[in-house]
């Protein structure tokens, strides 16, 4: 329990102070995947030592690849894409690799592991790209204590003390849109400028 701990602190620090929900569903569909080029490049999250990159790995498909790094050490790998819902842009974000890297199951050390783990997906508002990226994730104390108060807000489970979403995308896309300004979902801010280039 205490490393899973450590871990939640280490990400607080990446996603704005907060340990994002996760959900067992994304929030977009092929219909409302965009991608916006202006997103590309490497950012430096304020106060911090976090940086992310977003690179985009297959030309013919609109998603991301991010990498997030704390002092200048890769933390983690995920595939990102941004959906638009009523002209607002959310952020989806599910991790790509295993934590030992290898996507390739006759690489992997314990490879039967493998099966159990389920990709989460967590989301993000984008309140803008330029000239800062700014985007509120979910923050999981804070929408636990809304589905206390409204149990039907959206489908979930307690898993371990943890909120897991299970929601169906059309479902999810309805409880975003409603709460995109609701600081009891969405109140944990990243602001990221630009890295230029040396």
């Amino acid at each position: 329990m205490k490393t899973k701990k450590i871990l939640f602190y280490l990400l607080a620090g990446l996603f704005g102070g907060c340990i994002p929900v996760l959900s067992l569903h994304p929030l977009y569909t092929k219909e409302n995947v965009v991608f916006e080029k202006k997103l590309l490049g490497t950012w430096v999250q304020q106060d911090s030592n976090n940086i992310w990159e977003f690179k985009h790995p297959v030309e013919s498909e609109k998603v991301y690849e991010l990498t997030l790094y704390e002092n200048e050490v890769k933390k983690g790998v995920f595939t990102a894409r941004l959906a638009k819902l009523d002209e607002r842009l959310f952020l989806d974000v599910h991790p790509s690799k295993f934590p030992s890297e290898e996507k390739d199951v006759e690489e992997m050390k314990l490879p039967y592991n493998s099966f159990f783990f389920i990709p989460g997906h967590s989301f993000a508002v984008i309140d803008s790209i330029e000239p800062q990226l700014k985007l509120r994730w979910t923050a999981e104390d804070e929408v636990e204590k809304l589905l206390k108060e409204q149990p039907n807000a959206v489908k979930h489970e307690l898993v371990e003390d943890r909120v897991v979403l299970t929601a169906e995308t059309s479902e999810l896309q309805k409880f975003v849109l409603k709460y995109a300004d609701d600081k009891r979902v969405f109140p944990a801010e990243a602001v990221l400028t630009r890295k230029k280039d040396k």
